[in-house]
């Protein structure tokens, strides 16, 4: 899996593993001196469950992509010295230590890569389709912070796209 060469958007759900240091190299530009990397991974507990053995991610695979999509734009308009962006979800069974979910933004100057990122990953996880089930010791649900899917909001405005 590789970036796209005539994109600064690469938005993209798949099964295969992430490829996080892919996804950093293609983030760096000439004119971006910062570049944040996010890998949300699989740990070993989650809210009162130990022994978390495995998670499955299940999305609506084409409105996930229209809305990291929506994400990103949203993302650029909001810090216009972005360069690139990446969000890329993994589906189906993830293992301790997997990557479910990267973001990675480059820009001119950290203080915007930083904020574009937070706002990246905080609005795919509030408004895109993708739900994850949990399997632990003493059994197996949909993830405790499954939540209705929301639209994308500007950071700035709060207005609702």
């Amino acid at each position: 899996m590789h970036g796209p060469a005539d994109s600064s958007l690469w938005i993209a759900v798949t099964h295969e593993d992430l490829p996080v240091a892919t996804a950093y190299e293609w983030s760096i530009l000439p004119n971006c001196g910062a570049v944040v990397l996010f890998s949300g991974t699989m740990r070993n507990h989650a809210d009162g469950r130990d022994e978390v053995k495995k998670l499955t991610y299940e999305a609506y695979e084409e409105q996930a992509v229209v809305r990291m999509r929506a994400i990103a734009e949203e993302a650029q308009k909001s810090w216009t010295g972005i360069g690139r962006i990446a969000m890329i979800h993994r589906l189906g069974d993830l293992e301790l230590g997997d990557s479910a979910v990267i973001v990675c933004v480059s820009s001119g100057h950290r203080p915007e890569a930083f904020e574009a990122a937070r706002f990246c990953i905080d609005a795919l996880k509030a408004s895109v389709p993708i739900w994850k089930k949990e399997e632990w010791a003493g059994g197996s649900d949909w993830g405790t912070r499954s939540q209705d899917i929301g639209k994308v909001s500007s950071p700035t405005t709060g207005s609702v796209h």
